[in-house]
């Protein structure tokens, strides 16, 4: 998985960033918020990452932040919606506004981002905004995973999720092998339990 990138950035485009890396010039995925965060051309630059991976698509996706990040991903754990349609979303509304947009169960700012239609609307306030309410101001509501996991835990959830499954299949699969205390030893080992399951 790539969780960070430190290197040059070459230039930016209205949807993703090129930065060069060890010699390799990777194309970076980003919102629009997340591209203004971005310092000028031939600068340093460090990102968080998530890299999509499935089947014949390999996408590097950057994010301003870890709030962005986690905003991503929890909107990618939504049926429904890709990683593609949740930087759209990014793009449309910042992350701390989105979380108003949602406890205020605001349908229309939703389906004013571009893709977004009325039922999808429905299904991210359904799916949010519990998680956003139990929050508190200063946060977006969200966290990576639960403090109360264990580190292979949720070393394994990352790894799920950087071989492109959603996270909430990730952690499910995960809860299970805890539960039938398979949740030990290597985490190469670990991630292979988890994909039969996730592959059943």
């Amino acid at each position: 998985m790539i969780d960070l990138i430190n290197g040059i950035l070459l230039n930016k485009k209205d949807s993703y960033a090129i930065i060069m890396v060890g010699g390799l010039g990777l194309r970076v995925n980003m919102s629009v918020y997340g591209l203004q965060t971005l310092p000028n051309e031939g600068e340093k630059v460090q990102i968080s990452t998530y890299l999509h991976v499935r089947e014949d698509i390999l996408d590097l996706y950057g994010f301003s932040d870890v709030a962005e990040r986690s905003t991503f991903h929890l909107l990618t754990s939504i049926s429904g919606i890709g990683p593609k349609l949740a930087l759209t979303i990014l793009s449309g509304i910042q992350p701390s506004k989105l979380k108003d947009r949602v406890v205020n169960g605001d349908v229309a700012a939703l389906t004013s981002v571009q893709g977004v239609g009325n039922k999808t609307a429905k299904r991210i306030i359904i799916e949010l905004k519990e998680k956003f309410t139990k929050s508190d101001d200063s946060s977006i509501g969200i966290s990576d995973l639960d403090i109360s996991y264990t580190k292979i835990f949720k070393d394994a959830v990352n790894a799920l999720e950087s071989l492109g499954y959603k996270k909430n299949h990730a952690i499910n699969a995960c809860k299970k092998l805890q539960k039938n205390d398979e949740l030990d030893g290597e985490l190469e080992s670990v991630i292979k339990k988890a994909l039969k399951l996730l592959m059943s």
